[in-house]
Order: structure tokens, then sequence, then C-alpha cells
């Protein structure tokens, strides 16, 4: 008989349980016979011991499975993008409207702010009544009238991953490679998607500190996807520094306007493109990757990808101009400074985890699972590696509730960016592609 107790025990020993223990505990976690304290336990077990090749495709698929798979009739292919997490990361917020754009039909479902990285559902918090909580009918008639609909699951979508990713996030379990892999992919095939891109972030602002752990959780993430029957590619990019200059919800929602409006290029436009351009080849809506990178780059720069985001958010529940007027719509914090650097030079390194965790101490991560987002704090206007500062310059730009959380967040942010007196390379944005 499967138990919660002999299957944690069967982890602490370093055993792989089977396939039905891990069904049953999944089925366990959906229906809440398995408890808080029995799913941390099973979290730290695994998170310490693993579970190897075969028990991680066995997690994902019992975990897939505890809810319901959704199928789809849609003039198009049902395509996907899913970051591992990283900071300054707003790239789901521009790619899936310009997918939409390219004809792809892009269900969306994603998690809010795990640890020191931020949370695509958190950020769309910041535009007034905008829901990402769509019962399953309202997501198929969003989907279907703009293309593309950023979701959190629902009740009934990989139930078992809901209660596991809440528990990690407050067990210090967020940085398993097979935990990491079945709660990325039991959401995403749940989704029933033809093609997924996975964005697998490497660097000081990443779950993932250097290539090797990179690689090993890219290739974790393809072979188990590709072995359930979606067609996954990943890409390896660079998180030495912010994606965006800009940490915080409302802060990142500005960034993804901006650049949606044609005020701004960039990282976050270059890496949207090699995403997008995987995805409409896989998808069969682009001759080849390069292709399909052109078309997504287009249709940011047209304004297309502008709109369909505009009637994504009006079909959600938000306002009808808030592409037109979105500056006016989003909170702004009560305290903002900038944060002068103390000397000239070049920005040589940025810890970005460092900058990650100054913005949840601000209030705009979770400390503890309930905690109450305060979504205007962050930063703006972060330099960028390899970057010439005079003394005085701005380093970036502090927004906080209060003087003394400005006080406390400052003094982490000049210690999380490093000036050295000559610049040194910066890395590639793309540096692998893997599948």
């Amino acid at each position: 008989m499967n138990t919660a107790r002999t299957i944690i025990a069967k982890l602490r020993q370093r055993q792989t349980p089977s396939r039905d223990e891990l069904n049953w505990f999944a089925s366990g976690l959906a229906d809440r016979s398995v408890t808080d304290a029995q799913a941390g336990a099973f979290a730290m077990a695994v998170c310490l011991n693993g579970l190897g090749d075969v028990g991680r495709v066995a997690l994902t698929m019992a975990m897939r499975d505890s809810g319901r798979v959704l199928e789809w009739d849609v003039p198009g292919p049902v395509l996907d993008k899913h970051s591992t997490g990283g900071v300054g990361d707003c790239v789901s917020l521009v790619l899936a409207p310009a997918l939409a754009a390219c004809g792809a039909y892009v269900p969306m479902i994603s998690g809010r702010g795990l640890g020191h990285t931020g949370g695509t559902l958190d950020k769309l918090d910041c535009i007034p009544g905008l829901s990402t909580q769509l019962s399953e009918a309202r997501l198929r008639e969003v989907v279907a009238r703009t293309g593309c609909a950023i979701v959190g699951a629902t009740a009934d979508i990989a139930p078992a991953d809901k209660r596991l990713y809440a528990v990690r996030d407050v067990t210090s379990t967020v940085d398993s490679l097979d935990l990491i892999t079945a709660s990325i992919l039991s959401k995403k095939l749940a989704a029933g998607l033809a093609g997924l891109v996975l964005d697998v972030k490497v660097g000081t602002g990443a779950f993932m500190k250097d290539m090797n752990e990179a690689r090993g959780l890219a290739d974790a993430l393809v072979k188990t996807a590709n072995a359930a029957g979606c067609k996954t590619t990943a890409l390896i990019t660079d998180m030495n520094q912010p994606l965006a200059p800009a940490l915080g919800n409302a802060l990142e929602v500005a960034e993804v306007m901006a650049v949606l409006t044609g005020r701004k290029k960039g990282p976050l436009v270059e890496i949207c493109a090699a995403l997008g351009g995987v995805l409409l080849a896989n998808g069969g809506l682009a001759d080849d990757v390069q292709f399909g990178a052109d078309a997504i780059a287009q249709a940011i720069a047209d304004g297309r990808a502008a709109e369909r985001f505009g009637r994504m958010v009006s079909a959600m529940g938000g306002p009808v101009q808030f592409v037109e007027n979105w500056a006016r719509f989003l909170p702004e914090a009560t305290v903002i400074r900038e944060i002068a650097a103390p000397q000239s030079g070049y920005v040589t390194s940025i810890d970005g985890e460092a900058l990650g965790l100054a913005v949840v101490d601000l209030g705009g991560g979770r400390k503890t699972e309930g905690d109450k987002l305060n979504l205007a704090v962050g930063l703006s206007d972060v330099a960028r590696l390899g970057a010439k500062v005079s003394k005085g310059q701005p380093l970036a730009v502090l927004h906080a509730a209060r003087a003394v959380d400005a006080d406390r967040a400052e003094a982490a942010v000049r210690a999380a960016i490093t000036l050295g007196t000559s610049a040194k390379p910066v890395p590639d944005l793309i540096a692998e592609r893997i599948g």
C-alpha cells in the first residue's frame, strides 16, 4: 500500500519511487490527502537526493495527469514558451502577443514570483481590472478571440504542481533540477501544446549559476517534453545582468509597453525574436528559425504585437485603452531616488540575485507564501554590463514605499554592482540551442 511516509522514506534512502508511487503522491497533492508537511518533506528529499531520469519523467507525467489535459480546435499551432526564471525577465508579455500576431495560438499558463525572480502573473496584476484566473471556457474564448492569454493554472490544470510550487517557495527547494522540470512541464504539457521553447537562464540572476547546470536542466527539460510528444527546443540565455533594465512588477510592465509601442529596443526584443523564431519554425509558421525570428521582430516593430496585447488585456478584464494610455494605469512608488555611482569606472559585474532579493525586501516579492505584494516598488534604469559611468551618475533608480526601505535597498544595490577601471567582455545573450 502506498503512503506518503513510505515514499518519502524511499527518497531519503536515495531510492527512486516507482511510477505508481509517484502517481499516488501527485494525486494526494491534488486532493490534499498529502499534507503540507509531507509535501515539504517530499520536496526536500527530492532536492537533496534527486530522482534520476526515469523518476523525473514519471513525476512530470504524474503531475500533468493529476488534473485535466486540454485539447484545442483552432486554425493554427498551439505554442508556448517558458523561462526558468531570472531578473528583469518580462519576455512573456512581449512574446505571447507577437506569436499571436504571426498566426500562433498561445495559452500561456504562468506562475507567480519564486525566490528572487519575478512572476508573470504578478506583473499582470498591475493592470487594473485584469484577471489572470480564468475558467477553462473563458481561457478558450480569449485565446480564440485574441490569439493569446497569459493566465494562472486553473484548479484542474496540474493541481499537484500548484501545491508543490507554493511549498518550494517557502522551503528553500526551488533550485532542484527534478522539481523545476516537473513543475514547468506538468503545466505546459497539460495545456495541450504542439510546440514549446524553453528559455533556460544562466548567470548571477538565474537559479542556474554556471553553464553545466544550465545545460543539464535544458537537456532534462527537452528530453522529458519530447518524450511526452511535445516538440521542444531550449535556448540557454545569459542572466549575468537583468534582461530588461528594470526589476519590479509595474516597472517591468512599463518596460514591456515601451518595447511594444516602439520606444525601446535592445536585449528584450532580441531574445523574443530568438525564442519566437524557434517556435514559429517548429510550429510550421516559418520556413526556418531565422525567418521566424525576423517575423517576430517585425510584429513588434510594426505595432501588431501591441495591438494583440491590448486585445488580450481588454478580453481579460483590463482597460480597453491600456496600450494607448498605459502610463496612467500603472501604480507608482512613494519614494523614488537615484543611486549614484561612488566613483567613475566601468560596470564589470552585477549580482542579479542580490538585486532580485533587494526588490523582494522592498515588498515587490514574497518572503512567505501569503505575502501581499507592493506592485509599484523595484528598480529601474539599471546600468548595463560594460557601461562607463562617472562618479555621481545613476547606477539605478530606486522605487520604494518608505525612506527606510529605500536606504536598506540602496546599500544592497551598491554592493551588487561592481565598478572597475576597465571594461570586461559582456557575455552573449544567446549561449546555446538544445533540441
